[in-house]
């Protein structure tokens, strides 16, 4: 069976993006497999943000340093190949090879350690969601893509790393 060489994986904080705001966002239609993309709506925003249960979940500084330890130590523990991760206020990504395992499960793995390790921290209280519902899993078949996706997580995120500026000036 041909595999990936590696995955790009990335997943939102919950709240943050809602279906109907003016980046658009995509929905699965309910039995399909198949997803349909939301353009900005304002009024199906406004019900998104009525129905909400919290906040915006945003990751600060500190957050993001748990969230970066906790995916970093699962990947090690597992045996999976760390190339690129980065942790932003309102989405992670991470380019990760793993060949023995589905992106999905590495994405799932990543969401469960990081969510432990906030809620050890005593970062997130309760049992409030951090989450959205799964992410994107984009398979990476050669080392260019894998290049280019690296770079795009370390360095494409509008100039800024969260590790070395952690009050970024501009989006996240």
């Amino acid at each position: 069976m041909n595999r990936p060489l590696a995955y790009l994986i990335t997943w939102t904080t919950r709240g943050t993006r809602l279906h109907g705001d003016e980046r658009g966002s995509w929905k699965s239609i309910a039995g399909t497999g198949r997803s349909e993309f939301i353009r900005e709506d304002a009024a199906f925003l406004a019900r998104q943000q009525e129905l909400a249960r919290h906040d915006p979940l945003v990751l600060d500084h500190a957050a993001r340093v748990v969230v970066d330890d906790a995916i970093r130590r699962v990947a090690e523990i597992r045996g999976w190949k760390m190339i690129a991760s980065n942790i932003r206020t309102n989405h992670v990504h991470a380019v990760v090879a793993a060949s023995a395992h589905t992106p999905e499960e590495i994405l799932r793995q990543f969401k469960a350690w990081s969510t432990r390790a906030l809620r050890e921290s005593g970062w997130i209280e309760g049992d409030r969601p951090v989450w959205t519902r799964h992410g994107s899993t984009r398979y990476l078949w050669d080392q260019e893509s894998i290049a280019s996706a690296g770079a795009y997580v370390r360095d494409g995120q509008d100039g800024h790393r969260w590790d070395q500026n952690p009050n970024p000036s501009r989006g996240a």
